[in-house]
């Protein structure tokens, strides 16, 4: 009997799986990709997404996420003047022109570092949000942890070319799912196609933001090291992924494989319910109560994005830490359901009563102590 209390697998037909490269998947020529859904964060497509590699000015997310968690958190505010220092003003590659001693807001600085990528405008935020580079790129690193990114190591807040400086395309994945859920009141700018700053208007570098109306987001990247990246986001209806390539040979193909992974996603996926919130999973056993059985329930709807043609199992386990002793209040938490498709935990969350029981006599609960210990 106490078996039952410690697993309890259901299995649940006739429902697509979501962790197999289906038949006919896009042949890219990167590096490393990687598609999800950003609401669940489930990976859907994937080429090499551990890999360790350059990331160029995919780095610019981390410092930019920083920035805004700072503005959320009331350590800067978008009127916040920062001097800009030698240092920031010297820095080469992209741009935006800031002027060295001159003061500069921090919504402009954050524009100028999301839209124009300026490695001027990413040394200034992290000089003074850090205390100074070495203070920023703790900061990032901590961040990163903290996220779950394993394989990335930041050294600076640009992404200009360093050994040490490298990112998977599973982690830009992680942290562009954050930027968009995090704090979405801040995404729209890195949908923006240009930002005029000293009268130099530049234009985003996301070409995809003018090719595909859908897309509004996220960085790109290039350096020798690095070849073409892109992380990038699109929204059909209500569903978003996020795409990350990295390493392309040409510009070209660093969108063109980005848009074959969008393409594939919407065309080859579809958003399934697999547990149903207040659905009856199964009747266990309730000691000391009223009744015999209590109707166990999840907490909320779960649904995986899951493939139109190949069909599979969903695995939903059922693990209750202990016997479960009245008396219980209708919702309450009496253990953990976890949905897996092969060996991948997709979602993990309570699993709640479905009705309430009362404290049964004193004989009967006398009787259930002793078979408690057996």
């Amino acid at each position: 009997m106490r078996q039952l209390f410690r697993q309890l697998i259901l299995i649940i037909a006739a429902v697509y799986s979501g962790f197999v490269l289906a038949q006919g998947a896009p042949e890219l020529p990167v590096k490393s990709y990687i598609l999800i859904d950003a609401a669940s964060g489930q990976i859907l497509l994937s080429k090499n997404p551990n890999e360790k590699l350059p990331p160029a000015s995919i780095t610019k997310l981390m410092t930019a996420y920083l920035v805004v968690e700072a503005l959320e958190n009331g350590k800067l505010t978008p009127d916040t003047p920062i001097t800009v220092s030698q240092n920031a003003y010297k820095q080469e590659g992209s741009r935006m022109f800031i002027e060295v001693n001159k003061q500069v807001l921090v919504q402009d600085l954050l524009q100028g570092l999301i839209i124009q990528s300026g490695n001027d405008a990413a040394v200034a935020l992290a000089e003074y949000l850090g205390g100074s580079m070495d203070g920023f790129t703790e900061m990032m690193n901590r961040k990163a942890a903290q996220l779950g990114m394993k394989g990335t190591h930041y050294t600076n807040p640009t992404g200009l070319p360093d050994p040490k400086n490298y990112t998977t395309a599973e982690d830009i994945a992680i942290l562009s799912r954050h930027i968009i859920n995090d704090h979405p009141q801040y995404y729209h700018l890195y949908g923006q196609k240009n930002y005029t700053y000293n009268k130099i208007k530049q234009d985003n570098r996301n070409r995809l933001l003018w090719r595909n109306a859908s897309i509004d987001g996220l960085k790109t990247g290039h350096t020798k090291e690095a070849g073409y990246c892109l992380a990038s986001s699109e929204k059909r209806g209500n569903i978003r992924f996020i795409a990350v390539v990295l390493g392309a040979d040409k510009e070209s193909d660093r969108y063109d494989a980005s848009q074959a992974l969008f393409n594939y996603g919407f065309a080859q996926f579809e958003e399934t319910v697999v547990i149903k919130g207040g659905q009856n999973l199964s009747a266990v056993p309730v000691y000391k109560g009223t009744v015999n059985e209590i109707n166990v329930r999840p907490q909320h709807d779960v649904k995986l994005m899951l493939p139109v043609s190949d069909k599979s199992k969903v695995v939903v386990s059922l693990d209750l830490n202990k016997p479960i002793i009245a008396p219980l209040t209708a919702g309450q938490e009496i253990g953990t359901i976890r949905v897996k498709i092969g060996d991948k935990v997709y979602a993990t969350l309570p699993a709640i009563a479905g009705e309430a029981v009362d404290k049964a006599g004193f004989f009967k609960r006398s009787w259930h102590s002793i078979k408690l210990l057996f």
